[in-house]
């Protein structure tokens, strides 16, 4: 990740404001509305830099066959026991439908047969994990930008939240994007890994592929889609289960 201005880069490089107090009262101002500004301004900085410096179309490296790893290991949930999974998964998927909705014209409720019968997209990445495990995969799926034009996304569309079926805690996952990545050529719902259909782990029967972004924001488990103007009331506010949660940033760009 970029250590433009980040979080991270604030806190593990010791910015000199009140050093003193920031280093015996970290905990006191992880609490305080007033520092937490100057972190997410911190994360808006990094954002808006990366986009001035990266043309918005840049590809994320594409690796070829060779370099695939031998084993993906799986991020976040390996196997949701909520919202009728199991019964999904014990029936190959053959009755999950995945909705696309909120700021768009015509909605769509398609099946997994229909998602896997549209125009795809394959391509080998590296997943960069926010644990600080990689790996290289090929993922084949739907591109994002394909769903969103068949269901006439709104001009009023900021973002895309995606809603999953894993809970953590009692509370639904999800996670969002803007449209500057919702609409990137390498952005695609995937269906497949290295060829064969995903496996529960990596976020079956639908997983979120966004290149340029860190692990946690490729959303698995996608039951639905929905195109909004603002990310206000949904979940904590904050685009997604961890940002909300243990402020992780809302742009993971890499």
């Amino acid at each position: 990740m970029s250590r433009l201005l980040t979080r991270r880069g604030l806190i593990g490089g010791g910015l000199a404001i009140g050093a003193g107090g920031l280093l015996s009262g970290c905990d006191r101002l992880g609490e305080s509305p007033a520092f937490r500004k100057i972190l997410s301004c911190g994360e808006a900085m990094n954002r808006h830099a990366q986009r001035l410096l990266t043309d918005r179309n840049a590809l994320a490296r594409e690796f070829s066959a060779s370099d695939i790893s031998p084993f993906f290991r799986g991020n976040g949930s390996q196997n949701p026991g909520t919202g009728g999974y199991p019964e999904h998964a014990a029936a190959g998927f053959a009755n999950w439908r995945v909705r696309v909705s909120g700021l768009v014209a015509r909605p769509l409720t398609l099946s997994m047969a229909q998602i896997r019968s549209m125009p795809k997209r394959s391509q080998i990445t590296r997943h960069d994990c926010v644990e600080g495990w990689s790996a290289i995969g090929k993922w084949t799926g739907v591109p994002l930008s394909l769903l969103l034009d068949q269901a006439g996304l709104s001009d009023r569309a900021r973002f895309v939240v995606f809603r999953c079926a894993d809970q953590i805690g009692g509370a639904p996952y999800y996670e969002s994007i803007d449209l500057i990545d919702a609409l990137h050529p390498q952005t695609i719902m995937a269906w497949a890994l290295n060829d064969a259909l995903l496996p529960i782990r990596n976020g079956a029967p639908l997983r979120l592929r966004v290149e340029r972004q860190l692990g946690y924001k490729h959303a698995k488990y996608v039951q639905a889609i929905e195109a909004v103007a603002t990310l206000d009331g949904i979940g904590l506010g904050k685009g997604g289960y961890w940002e909300d949660r243990v402020d992780y940033e809302w742009y993971a760009g890499i």
